[in-house]
């Protein structure tokens, strides 16, 4: 009996097609990929390959959208970094008085808490920092730290005026708070059920009157 004609073989596996998409979209899709490559298995386990798999395209729609992978990388720098200050800012209760401290803070912590459960893999990546991070990634989680602490201490200023504390730095007190903020952070995300939001929140309401009672 004679061999199969090559054309009667079995075809090769071939990935997927990938459909046609808006550039925007695809765009973000591939940061999405990209962001969870480094989440699962940080910044030496990125490459073309890895997002392309990731986000089950083929390596020349990565190609199609960004130059190459130090062009995709600064991209999602861009959008961690402006997404992470956002939010941050977000957590920053409007409608609510800065001297009511103790609401203040606990409306800032169940906000927070929203924002880890929305962005887990963004706050995963600033909270439970990689060994491999990169210095410029990790100099700029710095830089967003730094200007988050001084909003911190512009509020601690308020709270220490209406109280007449001025012997308390601000800026001391804020480094604590946000030191004390990021911990729980990273319990958050590595253990949720340990400690509910609305306990914390409590607890946090009780501590502010215990450290600046209104009377």
């Amino acid at each position: 009996m004679s061999a199969h004609p090559a054309s009667e073989a079995t075809p090769r596996k071939r990935r997927p097609y990938a459909p046609r998409v808006p550039l925007a979209e695809r765009r973000e899709q591939l940061l999405d990929a990209a962001l969870a490559v480094i989440v699962s298995d940080g910044y030496a386990g990125v490459s073309i390959d890895a997002i392309a798999k990731r986000a089950d395209v083929a390596r020349s729609v990565v190609y199609g959208v960004f130059e190459n992978l130090g062009d995709l990388l600064g991209a999602l720098l861009d959008r961690e970094q402006a997404r992470a200050f956002r939010q941050l800012l977000e957590t920053v209760p409007e409608g609510v008085d800065p001297r009511e401290s103790a609401a203040f803070a606990a409306e800032s912590v169940r906000r927070m808490s929203t924002m880890l459960r929305t962005a887990p893999d963004t706050w995963r990546l600033i909270l439970l920092t990689p060994g491999d991070m990169p210095a410029v990634v990790r100099d700029r989680v710095e830089a967003d730290r730094e200007r988050f602490r001084r909003r911190v201490a512009d509020w601690i200023a308020i709270v220490l005026a209406d109280r007449g504390r001025s012997e308390l730095d601000p800026q001391i007190l804020a480094h604590a708070f946000v030191a004390c903020a990021e911990q729980f952070g990273r319990t958050a995300l590595t253990d949720p059920q340990r400690f509910p939001p609305e306990h914390v929140a409590r607890q946090v309401e009780l501590l502010i009157h215990a450290l600046w009672p209104t009377g």
